[in-house]
C-alpha cells in the first residue's frame, strides 16, 4: 500500500501554481526520514512571474493609507491564530519539532510580531520639517523600498517568514519569499492565509533550492534582498546584490558566548543554558552553545551541566516531556556528527556525542569540555545540540575568548555583580547581550549582529526602518 504524497505549490499573483517546467523536489519528515510531500523546484520562469506580480501590485499597496495596511496585517494575525493548529502540524512535519513547544513557544510570538508591525505601519514618518536655508522649507519622507526578495531558513521556517514579510508589508513593500527547500509547508500555508486578506501580487511564495534563491537575488526587479542563513549564503547574496546596488539585509550565523562568573547562581545558569543550548536541537544562531566558565567553578559547572544534558530528552513531535526533536535533515546530522568525530585528543565528551536511534535525524544532547580557543568546534557554528565549555581566569580573558570568533550575533553574562555585568555588556562585541538569561526575544527590541553575523535588524522599529528609504523634499516659500 502506498501513501499519496502531499503536493505543495508556489503562490504567485494570487494563484497556486506548479513550477513552469513541472520540476519538483522531495520534502522529508526529519522525525522519520521519509518523503511525505513534493514541492516545486522553481526556475527562472517562476521567479520572473513572481517578480512581475509583486512589481505590478506595488504601486497600489504603497499608496494605501497606513491604517489600511494595519487593518490587513491585523486580519492576517487573526487568521493565523484561527488556523494555528494547521500551522503547527505543517511546521512540525517539516522540522520534527515538538508539537507542544511549537504551540506554546512559536505561535504566540509570531502572532504578536505581526500585530506589532501592524501598529508600526502607522509610524511611517520622517522628521519634522523646518527652515534650514532662508526662504526654503525641508522635510523628510520615509517610503517603502519596493519589491523585496526574501529567503527564509529551515530552522524556524514560519517564524522567520513572519520576521521578513511583516515589516516589509507594513512599510508598504511587496514580497517574493522563498522558504528553504527542506521546509516549505508552513510558508505555503501562510501564503493561503495571507492570500485571503491581501490584494493579488502583494505576497508571493516561490519554492525551490539554492539556485532559485540565487535567481531571486540576481533578478532586476527587487530593490532589496533579505536572507537569514549561513555566512556563505550571505556572502553570495551580498556579492550578487552589489551588481545592481540592491539593498541587502543579512541575518547570518552565530557562535554565542555564555560567560559564567564565579558569583553566578550556578543552578539557575545550568538550567537556563541547558534550555537555551538544546532548544530546537541547538539549531538557532543565538543558541547558548559556547560556555565560558570561571576556573574556580568550572568543574562543578561541567558536572552539573552534563547531568542536566543527560536528563534532557529528544523524541518524536508528539512525545511528551521532550525539549527538542530531530535535526532538520540528513546533511545536518552528518555535519553535527562530524564535529564530534573530529574532536582533538584533549577534548572530553562529558555526555552524548552520538546519534539517537536509526529512524529520523536525532542527536543526543552533548556537552564537550577540555577545549582550546582555536579548536574547530569552538570557532565554527555546529548548529546542533552540542554545548562546549572552556575555563577562563579573569574578566580580561573571558572577553578575549568571548570576542575571539568571527561571529557577533548574541551573547550572555551570568553574574550577580552589576558593575561587571555593565562592563561586559559594553565590551562584548555582539548585537545582543543577555544578563542572567539567554534567548528571550520581544517584538519591540531589535535582533541582529555584527561581523560575519551580518547586518540589518529584525523585529522592532529598527527592523521596520530597514524596509524603508528616506527622501528629502525641499520647497520654496515663495510659491
Amino acid at each position: 500500500m502506498t501513501t499519496e504524497l502531499r503536493r505543495l505549490r508556489n503562490y504567485i499573483g494570487g494563484e497556486f501554481r506548479d513550477a513552469a517546467d513541472g520540476r519538483t523536489t522531495d520534502v522529508v519528515n526529519p522525525a522519520t526520514g521519509e518523503v511525505y510531500a513534493t514541492a516545486p523546484l522553481s526556475g527562472a520562469a517562476d521567479v520572473d512571474a513572481a517578480m512581475a506580480a509583486a512589481e505590478a501590485a506595488f504601486p497600489a499597496w504603497r499608496d494605501l493609507v497606513p491604517a489600511d495596511r494595519q487593518k490587513a496585517l491585523l486580519k492576517i494575525a487573526d487568521a493565523m491564530e484561527e488556523r494555528a493548529e494547521e500551522l503547527i502540524e505543517a511546521e512540525c512535519r517539516d522540522t520534527g519539532k515538538p508539537l507542544g513547544l511549537t504551540r506554546s513557544e512559536e505561535i504566540p510570538p509570531m502572532i504578536d510580531q505581526v500585530r506589532f508591525f501592524a501598529g508600526a505601519a502607522r509610524m511611517l514618518e520622517g522628521r519634522s520639517g523646518g527652515e534650514y536655508m532662508e526662504g526654503l522649507t525641508s522635510f523628510v519622507r520615509r517610503e517603502p523600498v519596493g519589491v523585496c526578495a526574501q529567503v527564509a531558513p529551515w530552522n524556524y521556517p514560519m517564524m522567520m517568514a513572519v520576521w521578513k514579510f511583516a515589516p516589509a508589508l507594513a512599510a508598504g513593500n511587496t514580497v517574493v519569499l522563498k522558504p528553504s527547500d527542506t521546509t516549505p509547508a508552513s510558508t505555503v500555508l501562510l501564503a493561503e492565509i495571507l492570500g485571503s486578506v491581501l490584494p493579488k501580487g502583494v505576497f508571493n511564495v516561490v519554492c525551490g533550492d539554492r539556485d532559485t534563491g540565487r535567481l531571486m537575488v540576481e533578478h532586476p526587479v527587487p530593490a532589496m534582498a533579505s536572507i537569514t542563513g549561513s555566512v556563505r549564503a550571505g556572502t553570495e547574496v551580498a556579492a550578487s546584490a552589489a551588481k545592481d546596488v540592491k539593498r541587502v539585509h543579512l541575518e547570518l550565523g552565530g557562535k554565542a558566548p555564555v560567560v559564567v562568573f564565579e558569583d553566578a547562581d550556578l543552578a539557575k545558569a545550568v538550567e537556563g543554558i541547558t534550555e537555551a543550548g538544546f532548544f530546537n536541537a541547538g539549531q538557532d544562531c543565538t543558541a547558548a552553545t559556547r560556555v565560558l566558565v570561571h576556573e574556580s567553578v568550572h568543574d562543578e559547572f561541567v558536572a552539573a551541566l552534563a547531568k542536566a544534558a543527560s536528563d534532557t530528552k529528544t523524541g518524536q513531535p508528539d512525545d511528551e516531556d521532550i525539549l527538542y526533536g530531530a535535526l532538520n535533515n540528513a546533511d545536518q546530522l552528518a555535519k553535527v556528527s562530524g564535529f564530534i568525530e573530529r574532536l582533538p585528543a584533549h577534548a572530553t565528551v562529558e555526555t552524548g556525542g552520538r546519534r539517537v536511534g536509526e529512524r529520523g535525524y536525532f542527536y543526543a544532547p552533548t556537552v564537550v569540555s577540555g577545549l582550546k580557543q582555536d579548536d574547530e568546534i569552538v570557532q565554527n557554528e555546529v548548529f546542533g545540540p552540542v554545548i562546549t565549555v572552556q575555563p577562563f581566569t579573569d574578566e580580561r580573558q573571558a572577553l578575549e575568548y568571548a570576542n575571539g570568533v568571527e561571529y557577533a550575533l548574541a551573547s550572555s553574562v551570568w553574574t550577580k555583580d552589576h558593575g561587571r555585568a555593565m562592563r561586559m555588556s559594553k565590551a562584548l562585541d555582539f548585537g545582543c547581550v543577555w544578563i542572567n538569561t539567554h534567548i528571550p526575544l520581544v517584538a519591540e527590541m531589535p535582533h541582529g549582529g555584527f561581523k560575519k553575523s551580518g547586518y540589518g535588524k529584525d523585529l522592532s522599529a529598527y527592523g521596520f526602518d530597514d524596509y524603508t528609504r528616506i527622501k528629502h523634499v525641499m520647497t520654496s516659500l515663495d510659491g
